[in-house]
């Protein structure tokens, strides 16, 4: 079926995502990607880190990895759908990103690096979603 929804019942909204041959490609506003970068990442990072051999000094990291990517998760479902909810998440989700980044950051080791700066990136992005008007 090729045609919208809309296209039938006018009170029906637009979908983003039709193919309909008059309507512009979707395109992933870049918050969304960076709130499913840091999701991947940090999903990434807790199957890493359970092949450490000191995992029982990152009990605390491998938790907040699991938060992270969780509220990253619902975050962006809900900035893709622009739920009435994304900004109140968003601002949950900058939060527990900051907290997980810092985390991260106290391990020298080159992944937890790199995700560290991605959580407090997306931390920074999704506080300024949360404050637009």
């Amino acid at each position: 079926m090729s045609e919208s929804l809309s296209q039938h019942h006018p009170n029906y909204p637009k979908d983003p995502y039709c193919n309909h041959p008059y309507s512009k490609p979707y395109r992933q506003p870049p918050i969304l990607m960076t709130v499913q970068d840091c999701e991947a990442m940090c999903e990434h990072m807790t199957n890493f880190l359970k092949r450490k051999k000191d995992l029982q000094s990152r009990v605390m990291q491998l938790k907040l990895l699991r938060d992270c990517a969780d509220i990253c998760t619902l975050t962006a479902k809900y900035m893709a759908r622009n739920s009435g909810f994304a900004k109140c998440t968003a601002d949950l989700c900058a939060f527990i990103c900051e907290v997980c980044g810092k985390e991260c950051l106290k391990f020298p080791d080159r992944e937890s690096q790199h995700c560290g700066r991605i959580c407090l990136n997306c931390a920074r992005e999704c506080r300024e979603f949360a404050m637009m008007a």
